[in-house]
Formats: C-alpha cells, sequence, structure tokens
C-alpha cells in the first residue's frame, strides 16, 4: 500500500494519469525556497513518490513570474530565518534544510521534468538542474548566481551544473553569476527544449504522459541504471545492466509489451505493489 501525499502548505500536488504535478505556489515571494518552507516541501513529495507506484513522472513548476528565486535575499541581510546563528549552526542548517532537497532530487525514482516557468534563479536554477529534463518558457531566465551575493551554491549546484553541462561552461556561468535567457540555456545544453509561456504547461504535459505511458517498472530501473553508470566504470556498469535486464525479463509489463507489440495493439500495464528493491 503507498502512502498518503504529504501534506503542502506553499505548494500544491495534482496526480493524474501517472503524472505528479508539483506547482510551487508562494509567487508572493517568487517561489523562495528556504524561508517559505518549499525546499523541505519538495523533499518531502521527491521522498514520496518513490513509494507510490502509482506515479510514473514528477514535474516541476512554478506558479506566477517565477519558477524560483532561490534563497531569501532580505533574510540573508538582517541575518535571519535560514541565515541566522554561528558558523557551526548555519552548516548544520543547510545540511538539515535545503541540501534535504537536494538529496531527495537525487534519489528520486522516477523521471523528473522541470518546467521552467519564469526566473530560476540561484538555488531554484539548482532546483531545476537537479531534474533529469527541462524545459523552459522563452521568458524565463537563469543563473547560478551565487557569486554575486558573496556566498557560494551550499545547495549541491557545483555538483549538479557541472554534470550537466560540463566543467568548463560550469565555471563560467558560476564564476560570473551570469542570468541568461532560455535561448542561451537551450544553446549551452542546460535546457532540452524552449516554448512559449503559452505552450509550456502543455508540453510539459505532452512529454510526461508520453513517458509515463512506458511499463512502470523498467522504466523506474531505467532511471536507477542512469542515474548509476555516471560513477560507475563500463564492467560495473553493464553487470548492474545484466542484473536489470534479468528482473524485466521477469516483469509481467515485459510480456505485456512484447504481446503488444507482436500484436500490433497499445499495451496495457499494471501497477505492482511490491518495491523494485524487494525483487532484487
Amino acid at each position: 500500500m503507498n502512502e498518503q501525499p504529504p501534506t503542502l502548505l506553499a505548494s500544491r500536488l495534482d496526480v493524474r494519469d501517472r503524472v505528479a504535478r508539483l506547482t510551487l505556489t508562494r509567487d508572493d515571494v517568487r517561489n523562495e525556497l528556504t524561508g517559505t518552507g518549499l525546499a523541505a516541501e519538495i523533499a518531502a513529495v521527491a521522498e514520496w513518490v518513490n513509494t507510490c507506484h502509482e506515479v510514473s513522472v514528477l514535474i516541476i513548476t512554478g506558479e506566477g513570474q517565477a519558477f524560483s528565486a532561490g534563497g531569501n535575499v532580505k533574510d540573508m541581510q538582517s541575518r535571519t530565518g535560514a541565515f541566522a546563528g554561528s558558523v557551526h549552526e548555519l552548516q548544520d542548517r543547510y545540511r538539515h534544510g535545503i541540501q534535504r532537497m537536494s538529496l531527495a532530487m537525487h534519489a528520486v525514482e522516477i523521471p523528473t521534468i522541470a518546467a521552467i516557468n519564469g526566473h530560476a534563479i540561484g538555488a531554484g536554477f539548482d532546483l531545476a538542474c537537479m531534474c533529469d529534463v527541462r524545459i523552459a518558457s522563452r521568458a524565463a531566465k537563469m543563473g547560478e548566481t551565487f557569486v554575486n551575493l558573496g556566498i557560494i551554491p551550499g545547495d549541491g549546484g557545483a555538483w549538479f551544473l557541472q554534470r550537466l553541462v560540463g566543467y568548463e561552461t560550469a565555471a563560467r556561468l558560476t564564476f560570473t553569476g551570469a542570468v541568461i535567457d532560455a535561448d542561451e540555456a537551450h544553446r549551452l545544453g542546460v535546457i532540452s527544449e524552449v516554448v512559449e509561456p503559452a505552450d509550456l504547461t502543455t508540453r510539459a504535459d505532452e512529454l510526461a504522459r508520453e513517458i509515463a505511458s512506458k511499463p512502470p517498472d523498467a522504466l523506474r530501473l531505467t532511471k536507477r541504471l542512469l542515474v548509476s553508470a555516471q560513477r560507475l566504470e563500463l564492467d560495473q556498469a553493464l553487470e548492474l545492466s545484466a542484473v536489470f535486464q534479468g528482473i524485466c525479463h521477469h516483469l509481467p509489463d515485459h510480456q505485456e509489451a512484447v504481446a503488444a507489440f507482436l500484436e500490433r495493439r497499445e499495451p496495457v500495464f499494471g501497477s505492482h505493489s511490491l518495491s523494485l528493491d524487494q525483487r532484487l
């Protein structure tokens, strides 16, 4: 039995047709992550989708003008909220605060899509980089802007960004704190697609439904393999592939996919109660 979705106050979770959409709803503060509780809610949803086998894709987007403006600069100035305390207290707050979001997003077992509706700045940009795929509105702006405020990417941005675009491009964006538009982000490989603002929701939903139509367990295993392969040597990746492939050949959805292919019909995949770890 799947756990109930987490209670959310600063965001909204909608689930339909195996797609979960998490919308950040604090447009009054440009969906900033640290003073709103959004970082904790994103982490909670990321952890929840791993337990919910009725969900195959997670979309994250913002409501209003911003995807997320990252941290609250006014709190930084006053040294209140998440930015109060000694060096040790701040270190502990980062570890148990926004870094929990980073770890949870990295551990998500299903494909994730960032639908970047507006500004994605600082930690908001890093949140987008934590997703598997990024689609941006042409009106979006984004940047790894921490250095402009005399700080560093404390949420793991230095780790995520260079794995996305390579060291040199990540270094240039991080050292300069430049804010780039959607077309430049696409050219650099930060995002995979740019669409008109009115088309963003529709395009993200189309991609999510296309992915969600695939066999659920094979999809989760594929995500796990892609993430694991980033840190494995080839022989280790091949060994893991062999194990996962052996699992797939014994899944009911594999039999259904093969039958549907040979019978030239659309497959009908089931939802299974056992976790993948229980099948290993």
